[in-house]
């Protein structure tokens, strides 16, 4: 079996596999994929392109089929991060001072960098206007940030700029005692005016893309509802979270029958009304106790246009 494979070090960075009878005839990419389960099939490749596979110590193609007893080499360089740039990239400021800053993050905007978006990020932007004056917590990749919303959710969001208050906001939300209320509109009628879904999540069994509602491996996980405003087939709902888990709303509104409008991972696979570009989520409430004055504050980012344009055309189809 591939996972019981003869594995053995020729030094500290090159790691060799001796092929067994059974795998004979094989082809080289599609076995390392299998030993290599954490590498990514595009990723092998690459390996074989910067020459970090070997053959009996000499270069080798994807290609190959393998034979018995043959010693492939794998070598996987060091993951090195990449430098990330502030860029003038102009922000909605609700509040700051020399711990906190609070700010409305707009659709499209990516938190913090990550493969595929390291620029143009809230980060980059948040470099930029707060120069060195971000907690470090959480590495060179994540400066400030304690918590995130996803790229097509608006609203607000704190970033934290010393390792004091971080720690402080850091433990609030592990105690559940930070406000946070989101609007959203969701596909359907709901039957009752509030509820609340209690319902663990986790990574998707099959699509690992995805989270979902999972009783065996998923986190505690609660989500207070109550309606808004009714139009027939949709509803405008606010959602109070205990617990903030990825995609925590999404997966919990879909879980029951009513997923958030635009919402292109757990909705329905055509958007009713093209101008959405994604879901239709806005964290407009945030509370927590100040981590220098001990101090409750609550700030409120308004509805976007894109939210409100589409509550006017419900409104008037209603």
């Amino acid at each position: 079996m591939a996972e019981e494979k003869n594995r053995e070090m020729e030094s500290e960075e090159w790691q060799t596999i001796v092929v067994e009878d059974e795998e004979e005839g094989k082809r080289i990419d599609k076995f390392l994929s299998e030993v290599m389960p954490d590498l990514s099939r595009s990723y092998i490749q690459k390996l074989f392109g910067t020459g970090n596979v070997k053959r009996n110590d000499g270069a080798v193609k994807p290609g190959y089929k393998l034979c018995s007893q043959d010693r492939i080499s794998v070598l996987i360089p060091e993951a090195v991060e990449p430098k990330i740039e502030p860029e003038h990239i102009p922000l909605e400021i609700l509040y700051e001072d020399e711990d906190v800053i609070l700010v409305n993050k707009p659709k499209g905007m990516v938190v913090h960098p990550a493969a595929g978006h390291y620029s143009g990020t809230l980060v980059n932007a948040l470099m930029y206007h707060c120069h060195d004056q971000l907690s470090g917590i959480n590495g060179v990749l994540r400066p400030g940030i304690v918590h995130r919303i996803d790229m097509d959710t608006t609203g607000v969001l704190i970033v934290c700029k010393n390792d004091m208050s971080h720690n402080s906001i850091a433990a609030q939300l592990k105690e559940h005692s930070i406000t946070r209320r989101y609007y959203a509109v969701v596909h359907g009628n709901l039957k009752e005016e509030e509820g609340t879904v209690d319902a663990p999540i986790g990574r998707h069994p099959t699509d690992r893309k995805k989270m979902a509602v999972n009783y065996r491996n998923g986190k505690d996980a609660v989500t207070h509802y109550r309606v808004m405003e009714r139009f027939g087939t949709y509803t405008w709902i606010e959602c109070r979270l205990e617990t903030g888990r990825t995609h925590q709303i999404r997966v919990h509104m879909a879980s029951i029958g009513h997923p958030l409008v635009g919402d292109p991972v757990y909705g329905p696979a055509k958007c009713p009304y093209s101008f959405l570009k994604g879901q239709t989520l806005h964290a407009y409430i945030l509370g927590f106790v100040h981590p220098r004055t001990g101090e409750y504050m609550e700030f409120t980012a308004p509805l976007p246009d894109y939210f409100q344009r589409l509550l006017d055309l419900l409104r008037a189809a209603h």
